[in-house]
């Protein structure tokens, strides 16, 4: 979570020829992963739930949104590590981005480069809220983690992805310690398995069976996060191997013919892992 980006320099140009699949990483559509990971633990929901959105995907929706944003950075002039300010503040740059993801009638969302400019800005505010916060709510955590995500699957380089997930990772676990639940835990597990701590995944993993109200039920978390597993070790594979092809172009000034590039998860499921134009 990178602090003062004020470019927002960490999105993808997804224009640029072989740039477009290579840096294309292990943690793309990460968010979709969770839902379909998980569809069979609890149940079927609308994808739009992991951002907290209503379907709807307007700048007329978002300006509300803004307006808030700007009257609290405002007030924070005055007060910048007043955590109830940064709490708003963060709540209002989340859901003005979610308000800026395209849906399409069938309800499959596209992601835009405004709505990751809003996760940006809401990351950046988490970082603050984090340093100035002795206990950090696990409301707000909830409301950042598919957003940090999100900045995860568009990031610039497989470095960025890694910093975004991570702290996803962090705001997950302060959900989960706060508000234990079969959910919160398996969701913790999956993104865990993400950022290659697979220890500390089945930790949580454990825990999130002890939760479970049926055999059937933890039969399904097991099959579920084992495939998660086996796609998280899969593409950590394929995205080092492609750092170090990329590596030995760079070095030796050029890209080589037979460039191998991941796949995306968002491939992996169908999707396109592309900004909305």
């Amino acid at each position: 979570m990178a602090k003062g980006d004020n470019e927002h320099r960490m999105l993808f140009d997804l224009r640029s020829g072989r740039r477009k699949n290579l840096v294309k990483v292990v943690y793309a559509t990460l968010a979709v992963l969770m839902g379909l990971s998980l569809f069979l633990v609890i149940g079927g929901f609308n994808i739009a739930e992991l951002f907290n959105g209503n379907g709807t995907s307007s700048a007329d929706a978002a300006k509300p949104y803004e307006e808030q944003a700007e009257r609290i950075e405002v007030k924070l002039k005055k007060d910048p590590e007043d955590t109830d300010l940064l709490t708003g503040l963060a709540r209002a740059q989340v859901n003005a981005g979610n308000t800026l993801v395209e849906v399409a009638p069938n309800g499959a969302r596209a992601m835009t480069l405004e709505a990751l400019q809003q996760y940006q800005q809401a990351s950046e505010t988490w970082s603050n809220y984090l340093d100035a916060s002795d206990e950090p709510s696990a409301g707000l955590a909830q409301l950042m983690a598919p957003a940090l995500l999100s900045l995860a699957e568009y990031a610039r380089s497989s470095t960025e992805s890694t910093t975004n997930l991570e702290a996803a990772v962090g705001a997950q676990k302060i959900v989960a310690e706060q508000r234990p639940t079969l959910n919160s835990l398996s969701t913790l597990a999956l993104y865990t398995y993400f950022i290659g701590d697979y220890a500390a995944a089945e930790k949580a993993r454990a825990e999130a069976k002890k939760l479970a109200r049926s055999a059937s039920e933890r039969e399904s978390l097991d099959k579920q996060l084992d495939e998660a597993r086996e796609r998280a070790e899969a593409f950590e594979k394929e995205a080092k191997e492609a750092e170090r092809q990329s590596k030995k172009a760079a070095e030796g000034g050029g890209t080589p013919e037979n460039l191998e590039t991941p796949g995306s998860l968002s491939e992996a499921l169908g999707g396109s892992g592309q900004l909305a134009e």
